[in-house]
């Protein structure tokens, strides 16, 4: 959830931005915005995660393949069916958007994973 909640934040500011462009008009937040920040951030994330379960070199890896499959394959398909194209990020900037994530997710994980581990302890 910290993911998905992350990255509506940084699309409202990527949309104010001009980081990228829908192709259809009127610009909609809620039908071309909102599929992609809580789509595929968030289940992606949560099987990268567990996949990689406690390693985090695993983790880093398999978020390399990902966000690069989205950056570059990935933006050139939706490029292609016109339903959106990067406006004023190459797309190595557009990886490094979406690889930073992963270290705030992954420490985000394992401060949550302390604390129920801490309070597990205790009982």
């Amino acid at each position: 959830m910290f993911i998905a909640i992350l990255e509506l934040f940084y699309q409202v500011i990527g949309q104010k931005r001009n980081w990228w462009v829908f192709y259809d008009k009127p610009k909609s937040f809620v039908r071309d915005v909102l599929p992609f920040a809580i789509g595929p951030y968030m289940p992606i994330s949560m099987w990268l995660l567990k996949l990689s379960f406690g390693n985090v070199k695993k983790f880093l890896v398999l978020n390399i393949i990902a966000d690069s499959l989205f950056a570059f394959p990935g933006v050139q398909l939706l490029k292609k069916i016109k339903i959106a194209n990067l406006d004023s990020l190459s797309r190595i900037q557009f990886f490094f958007y979406l690889f930073h994530k992963a270290f705030i997710l992954y420490g985000v994980q394992y401060l949550v994973e302390r604390i129920k581990n801490t309070r597990i302890k205790q009982d």
